[in-house]
Parts: structure tokens; C-alpha cells; sequence
């Protein structure tokens, strides 16, 4: 089975985002208590991390800078290096019972082990779910919400490369960092829904 095409992509109708006010940068105490509680009682969230994109060959990346994570209704955007919220990602992040659902999760496991002396537990990549549909070559998150859900996902090459280390992001970067982790989920959750046991894939 071959991916869809940009042209095909192109013709479907729009990924529904989350508005921004459910988009939910954390920076106190408070914060982190209402989006712990929010994510526990999901169950099962999205998940992502993006980091400063490196241009000189040879230097040293320095992220994840940015971790996000999403239920059905709201998005949590996290700054790596802000020590507010450092116990509120180790317990998400090491958490058995919540399950981190996303695409590409295996890469993050070392990046988030040196930045935060973390370790990922309860992944699940959903690429290898999508793959199990018929697909020969890895399928990324803007292929699989066509293929899967119908709609077309923005994937922004000006947003990807942007500054994550900045502690200010943009309205386009929260939506951005907002659509990878909840699209997962909805990838995660349609994948769930469908016969054939195809979404007892098991963690990486």
C-alpha cells in the first residue's frame, strides 16, 4: 500500500486543531497540578518533544527544549529547562499507568534521558500501528491523520525549524507543538476503534 500523495493530502478537509485557549504553556505549581490531573484521568495522551533545529554539522544538541502532551480537549506545552516544572515531567514522562502515545517515540528515549536524567515509560509508537495497516515504508503524523482520519494536517517547514529554546513562543509554534501530540492521540485512539486487533502493537 503506498502513502498518500501531497496532492491527495491537499484535497482533504482540514485536521480540526485545538483553539489556542486549550493550549496550555505551564509555569507554576498550579499549572502542573491541573494538567497532571487532566492527563491521568485520560489515561492515554499524546506526546511529543521538538528541539532547536542545529544547522552547523557536528554541534551539540542541547534538546529536547520543548515537551508536549495532549488529551482529546487540551494541550500541555512544557519547557524542558525550567525547573518549575521538573517534577511534574519526571512523573508524567516515568509513569507507567499513563500511556505516551506518539510517532518516532523510540528517538526521544535517549535526548530526554541526557537533558532531564529521565527515562520514557509507558511509549507506544504509533507509526508502527499505522505500518500494520499495509504500509511498506514508515509513515509519519501528517500521512497517517489522511490516511486514517481524512484530513489534512499544516506541517509548517518555517515553524518546524523555528526556536524552541525560546521561552516565548509563538501562537504558531503552540499550535504547531499543540497538533503533533493531539493528532497522535486521535491517530492512536481511530487505530483503536478499528478491527483486527491492529492497535495491540506493543511498546517499543
Amino acid at each position: 500500500m503506498e502513502r498518500p500523495t501531497s496532492e491527495q493530502i491537499a484535497a482533504l478537509p482540514p485536521y480540526p486543531a485545538l483553539p489556542l485557549d486549550r493550549i496550555h504553556v505551564l509555569r507554576d505549581a498550579d499549572q502542573c497540578e491541573f494538567a497532571e490531573a487532566e492527563l491521568r484521568l485520560a489515561g492515554q495522551v499524546g506526546f511529543d518533544t521538538e528541539s532547536k533545529p542545529m544547522f552547523v554539522a557536528g554541534g551539540e544538541q542541547t534538546g529536547p527544549h520543548i515537551v508536549q502532551f495532549a488529551t482529546a480537549g487540551h494541550a500541555f506545552i512544557v519547557h524542558t529547562e525550567a525547573p518549575e516544572t521538573a517534577g511534574f515531567l519526571r512523573a508524567i514522562l516515568e509513569s507507567e499507568v499513563i500511556v505516551k502515545v506518539g510517532f518516532g517515540i523510540v528517538s526521544d528515549r535517549v535526548p530526554l534521558l541526557r537533558k532531564l536524567g529521565v527515562q520514557l515509560s509507558g511509549g507506544v509508537d504509533v507509526s508502527h500501528m499505522v505500518r500494520r495497516l499495509g504500509f511498506q515504508q514508515a509513515v509519519g503524523l501528517r500521512a497517517a491523520v489522511a490516511i486514517v482520519l481524512g484530513q489534512r494536517m499544516p506541517k509548517s517547514k518555517k515553524v518546524t525549524t523555528s526556536n524552541w529554546a525560546t521561552r516565548k513562543l509563538s501562537p504558531q509554534q503552540l499550535q504547531y507543538a499543540a497538533n503533533d501530540a493531539h493528532a497522535s492521540l486521535l491517530v492512536y485512539q481511530a487505530l483503536q476503534a478499528m478491527p483486527m486487533e491492529l492497535a495491540r502493537a506493543s511498546s517499543p
